[in-house]
């Protein structure tokens, strides 16, 4: 197998994090400019997009998905450490593309939020998370999460297909 085929999954590893760092922390960058300002005493609140199915909106998650763990920001930020540290590390195995996606995607956004945590109020790994994006009976969410979650997704497929990070499919009989 030649170094470019071999390097390929981890190309794509690094450029679907990247992708989804710069996306991210783009919008929230926009979301705090627009969409903060409309939510102060005399603006003009959310943005509704299609109804109350999608708006867009502004807050700031001291938490994880579905304000768990509010106050605790500090263990979330040294959980996305030791994943992203994981992940880089098993880099060098991957052999699948699709799982260079996932774990990529996985990546990026939980880099999306640890930049957040890092780098907002209060102080460095206690920062809260820009959310954005606002579904009706659902918690506020931002691409890192959105990232987050259909690689979840992407990764249980390709587990229950059989199909393990190093591009190898195991059959069961």
């Amino acid at each position: 197998m030649s170094n470019a085929v071999r390097h390929r999954p981890i190309w794509v590893l690094a450029v679907v994090s990247l992708s989804v760092v710069v996306l991210d922390q783009l919008s929230k960058a926009w979301a705090v400019s627009a969409l903060r300002p409309r939510l102060l005493p005399g603006g003009d609140g959310p943005i509704e997009i299609l109804g109350s199915l999608l708006k867009l909106t502004y807050t700031q998650n001291t938490g994880a998905a579905f304000s768990i763990g509010t106050g605790s920001t500090w263990i979330f930020s040294l959980i996305a450490i030791g994943v992203a540290i994981f992940i880089i590390r098993s880099a060098k195995d991957l052999g699948s593309i699709a799982w260079a996606v996932g774990l990529g995607g996985l990546l990026g956004g939980l880099l999306g939020n640890l930049i957040d945590r890092l780098t907002r109020y209060p102080s460095p790994g206690q920062g809260y998370v820009v959310d954005w994006i606002q579904l009706p009976n659902f918690p506020v969410f931002n691409v890192a999460d959105m990232s987050i979650t259909f690689s979840a997704i992407l990764m249980v497929f390709l587990a229950l297909r059989g199909i393990d990070y190093k591009g190898t499919v195991s059959t069961t009989s």
